[in-house]
Order: structure tokens, then C-alpha cells, then sequence
């Protein structure tokens, strides 16, 4: 990571929202009536601003008790205190919620609450610089994208809007038994073409001798990846045992945490597409190295992201500083958390979104929309 002036924070804000929608999102094992996003605004002494977003789509009131975790736990230890740059703040950070995370036995929450402050950190970093994120961090603007999130409810019809609005690659839900799997696969391979590039994720739903049955059943509808067949806590052997097994490559990282664990997956070639998740873990302090490494591996990097604007647009920049080399997660369901907050002048052409010159992650967020979202009780 490039070295950094010094960094003194003045305040931590946070914005906990949640938006109604009218058609629920469904995976394997969990429906999601309502979409939430839990929105973090960094200011430094001199007045500079970065914005991130924390990982918070399970489960219900997640966005809200994370948001305590900022505002009781974290940001106090970080106001007034002088940083050499963004991953100083970080390093000192995850230090600093060792203890209490170990104590509270909340791993996760506390690792994301970390990664959202990163990231808004080093949004605050390129806009004092005045260059886009991806400039700044020494990466590319280009980027292939798919739409994710394909419910196992009418999928074509998604699918079909997802081509219109200029995609050319989908990610289905599966785990949904093996007939209605494999009637869903069928139409939207139709949907997308010989030509279109088709993933299916099973959130985890199956065990290993399932899992090994149904991607054999699913492989003949030409896929490019599986994504997390199996539960992620599954040990590695297991994971290379199907993954030697399994003719269609298998893809997962969302629910990783820690350096080893990830460094393990690419080392061992058990995943050609790693998907960390940067509101979840690391941001971009360990994210950004973590794809350079990955890609210099032959792996291709596709990070996580099913949340708001903020968090998107902070992925998509991350991809491009690591230099391109796999594809961006964009949700293809209606969610006005995404849709409200994002710039007009970012589209989809032919598959790919090109990044814009705006300082930052090119997004500065309309507060009286994240009044309008914010959660009252």
C-alpha cells in the first residue's frame, strides 16, 4: 500500500438504513424482506470526508447493533488519536478490538465494523489526494461485471432485465432441490446465451457428497463457477477433495476471515475465483493485498458485495487498484439502498462498468436519502 500523510480523526458517523421491498430475496436457507446498509462517514481535522459500509445483511437488526459497535466501541478509540495513514488506522484497530472481540465472542461484527471504517478511511485518503480510488491505489478503471443474486423465484425474468441493462454474465441462487435447481439453471441459461457467462451459488447448503451429485447434474449448462457448494468452515481437505472432483471450478471466500485462512485457499489452488468481502473483512488494508496476491496466483479476483451503493462502489474500486483480473459483484434484485445513492453516470455496456475520475469511490451520498432510510426505532 502507498505511503500516506498523517491522518487525525474528528468524528465517525454512522447512518444504519433499511428499505422495503416488494419482492423478497431468497437463497438456500434465508429470506431477506426488507434490505439493509450500514453507512459510515469519516471527517479529519482538516476537514477532509471518506465513506464506507459495513457489512450487515444478516441478521435482521444487524445494521443497527453494528452501528452501536461504531459509535460505543470503536470510534472512541480512534478520535484525536494521530495516524500515520489509512492502514496505521487499521493496524491499530483491529488491535485495539482483539480483546473485546475475543471477550464479547463477536469475531465477525467486530471484524466488519474494522473493515467499513477502512474503507471509508481510504476514501478520505484519495479525495484529500483528489484522484479516483483506483488511481490512487495504481490500478485500472475497466471492469467486467455480473449480476448477482438471482432469486429462485421467476430468475428468467431477472436475468432477461439483467441482459437489458447491459449484462452479460448472472449468478443464480441454488440449494432449492434438484428439480427446481435444475429448471431455474435451464432458463436462464436461455435467457443469457451460448454466449453468456452463467454462476450459481448454493450459499453453503449442501454436504460434500451432495454437493458433488448435484454440480455433476447442473455442469452441462456450461458454468463458469459454484460458489460455495459446501459450508465455508468445512476443513480444506474437504474443500480439495471436491474441488479435484468437481468439473465445474469452484469459487468462495465471503466467509473467510484472517490472512492464513485466505492465503491457505490460494496456495492450495482450491478456488479459481476468491471472493472476499471487504464491509466483512480487511477493506481495503487487506483486501487490496490480498487480490494482488490471489491474481499473481493465476486466481482470478471477484470480490463479494450484496449491501448498498457505498459498498459497491468501494468494491468496484478495489478491483480496478488490483488491477482488473476477475469480475465485479453487482446485485441485479431492486434495492433502493443501491439505487438512490448511485451516480448517475456509471453504467453497464456490454458486460463491463469503466470507473469514473471523481475523487474517492466517486460517490458523494445524498444525506437527505439516508435521512429518508434511516432506521427510527
Amino acid at each position: 500500500m502507498k505511503a500516506e500523510a498523517p491522518l487525525r480523526l474528528k468524528a465517525i458517523e454512522t447512518f444504519a438504513l433499511e428499505a422495503p421491498i416488494e419482492r423478497p430475496v431468497r437463497n438456500s436457507w434465508r429470506t431477506l424482506t426488507t434490505r439493509s446498509a450500514l453507512v459510515v462517514r469519516v471527517t479529519a481535522a482538516d476537514g477532509a470526508q471518506g465513506w464506507g459500509e459495513v457489512w450487515c445483511n444478516y441478521p435482521p437488526r444487524a445494521a443497527r447493533h453494528r452501528a452501536d459497535l461504531v459509535k460505543l466501541v470503536a470510534a472512541p478509540m480512534l478520535i484525536d488519536r494521530e495516524f500515520d495513514g489509512p492502514e496505521h488506522v487499521f493496524r491499530f484497530l483491529e488491535q485495539a478490538l482483539r480483546i473485546p472481540s475475543i471477550q464479547s465472542g463477536e469475531h465477525g461484527p467486530f471484524a466488519q465494523v474494522a473493515a467499513g471504517i477502512d474503507n471509508a478511511v481510504w476514501d478520505l485518503a484519495a479525495r484529500r489526494a483528489g484522484e479516483p480510488l483506483w488511481k490512487y491505489l495504481g490500478g485500472v478503471p475497466t471492469l467486467d461485471v455480473y449480476a448477482s443474486g438471482l432469486s429462485p423465484d421467476e430468475p428468467a425474468s431477472i436475468a432477461a432485465q439483467a441482459v437489458r441493462n447491459g449484462f452479460r454474465a448472472a449468478k443464480l441462487k441454488v440449494g432449492m432441490g434438484a428439480a427446481l435447481d435444475r429448471r431455474n439453471v435451464a432458463a436462464v441459461r436461455t435467457e443469457l446465451g451460448d454466449g453468456g457467462k452463467l454462476m450459481l451459488d448454493a450459499n453453503q447448503r449442501w454436504a460434500p457428497d451432495e454437493a458433488r451429485s448435484a454440480i455433476r447434474e447442473l455442469s452441462e449448462f456450461k458454468l463458469e463457477w459454484i460458489e460455495e457448494p459446501i459450508p465455508a468452515d468445512e476443513p480444506l481437505s474437504v474443500w480439495k477433495a471436491l474441488a479435484q472432483a468437481s468439473p465445474v471450478p469452484l469459487a468462495a471466500g465471503e466467509n473467510l476471515r484472517g490472512r492464513a485462512a485466505f492465503d491457505e485457499y490460494i496456495s492450495s489452488a482450491v478456488v479459481r475465483f476468491l471472493q472476499p468481502d471487504m464491509g466483512k473483512w480487511g477493506g481495503f488494508t487487506e483486501c487490496l493485498p490480498l487480490g494482488r496476491r490471489a491474481i499473481a496466483a493465476g486466481i482470478r479476483f471477484c470480490p463479494h458485495w450484496l449491501g448498498g451503493a457505498i459498498g459497491l462502489l468501494s468494491s468496484l474500486h478495489m478491483l480496478g487498484a488490483a488491477g482488473g483480473f476477475g469480475w465485479g459483484e453487482f446485485d441485479a434484485n431492486p434495492n433502493p439502498l443501491r439505487e438512490r445513492l448511485w451516480p448517475s453516470d456509471l453504467v453497464v455496456n456490454e458486460g463491463r462498468i469503466t470507473l469514473g475520475n471523481a475523487p474517492g469511490i466517486g460517490c458523494e451520498p445524498d444525506v437527505r436519502v439516508l435521512e429518508e432510510f434511516s432506521i427510527k426505532d
